[in-house]
């Protein structure tokens, strides 16, 4: 493998030429970060640098466009929310721009966004994402937020997850 990373952009275009720190941090960073508390500084040490170099090369980066964020990425189910559905809206899309940061901001909403409807199948343009203990807890939820979007909501349904996909980001092949 070359120190070439394939960095995809909205087009499929593009590919990024990773500097050697670079190529070392995503080498470092791409199972998670370390669970320590200050992960940040723990890289710098694996890496023979400070923690500001770490945080300012990763912030270098993410403003060019080499990884999107830095975030956690909780498991739901082994926390004990393992009910979770992604409720599916219809919204009138003169209001969605108002709404869908109000749904995004709904407490038990983990993620949340607008796509294109499907039509004449799947007629939802909004992706809210509820976690709870039980299919009753999201329910009450799912109430809760078609409350919140009154007329504008036309339609809405709850997909519950049946599996846990594996979820991971980048993985460099090492040299």
């Amino acid at each position: 493998m070359t120190d070439t990373a394939s960095k995809q952009d909205t087009s499929g275009q593009a590919a990024a030429a990773l500097s050697p720190l670079q190529r070392a941090l995503m080498l470092a960073t791409q199972s998670g970060l370390p669970l320590v508390e200050r992960p940040f500084e723990a890289l710098g040490a694996m890496l023979g640098i400070s923690e500001a170099q770490v945080c300012e090369e990763l912030a270098q980066m993410q403003a060019s466009g080499l990884i999107r964020r830095i975030a956690a990425v909780p498991n739901h189910y082994r926390l004990g929310y393992t009910a979770n559905g992604m409720t599916v809206w219809d919204i009138d899309d003169a209001q969605i721009d108002t709404l869908g940061p109000l749904v995004a901001a709904f407490e038990g909403v983990s993620h949340c966004y607008r796509r294109p409807r499907r039509l004449p199948h799947w007629p939802y343009n909004l992706f809210a994402m509820l976690h709870g203990r039980s299919r009753a807890e999201v329910e009450a939820q799912a109430r809760a937020l078609r409350e919140l979007l009154g007329r504008a909501c036309r339609a809405n349904d709850i997909l519950y997850s049946s599996a846990i996909l594996k979820k991971t980001g980048l993985r460099l092949k090492p040299e």
